[in-house]
């Protein structure tokens, strides 16, 4: 039976709160990583992606739960005073280093349609003392920004959960401003998938 894509956003909605509950260690069920990924394979995997060692010790377990599968930052370019948007912010990591990039004189948004993953963003960032973000509830295809208010967008791993890809990328388009930017690290599909995983639930969000 084929899946509707609002029943794929709850599943996924609901993997994501399991996450951000603590129920999976770092992972969703049939992730690539695996539920026994520890602090010290976070931290070497980060290091493959692309982030610093300082950059992954902010807030690591916390803020960095290891679900993205690439560096937005590495491309992003943030400048100081710039208006940052993060799609699918998660827990606030890649929220919080575009926060430092931006400086005092710019600020983040971030943008998740999971509660439970707001809740756990919006505490990480007072215990990290990141004044100059924000975490909003809303959908990627959706955005709570004005049009024309954002310089740059990132996203890390998160455009792939969408059933509705290309409403991300107009409404993308809509909010930011002219000349403004986007950097994505996502997964691509390089051929075609087998039945059996197109017809597993599970492999969308995993």
């Amino acid at each position: 039976m084929q899946n509707k894509p609002l029943d794929l956003r709850d599943m996924v909605r609901k993997d994501y709160a399991a996450v951000a509950q603590g129920l999976d260690s770092c992972c969703l069920p049939s992730s690539c990583c695996g539920a026994e990924a520890d602090m010290e394979s976070l931290l070497e995997t980060g290091k493959h992606l692309g982030y610093s060692e300082e950059e992954l010790k902010l807030g690591l377990g916390e803020a960095n739960l290891g679900l993205g599968c690439g560096n937005p930052q590495a491309i992003a370019e943030i400048k100081p005073g710039e208006v940052v948007l993060d799609l699918g912010s998660g827990a606030g990591f890649d929220a919080f280093l575009a926060a430092m990039a931006a400086g005092n004189s710019g600020r983040v948004i971030g943008i998740d349609m999971t509660p439970e993953m707001l809740s756990k963003a919006r505490s990480n960032a007072e215990n990290l003392n990141v004044p100059n973000v924000e975490f909003r509830l809303g959908e990627i295809e959706h955005l709570p920004v004005a049009d024309n208010s954002v310089d740059v967008i990132i996203s890390n791993c998160v455009i792939n959960l969408s059933t509705d890809k290309q409403a991300v990328f107009n409404d993308s388009y809509r909010a930011l401003k002219p000349g403004g930017r986007l950097a994505i690290s996502d997964i691509l599909r390089g051929g075609e998938l087998p039945q059996e995983i197109k017809a597993d639930p599970a492999a969308y969000s995993g």
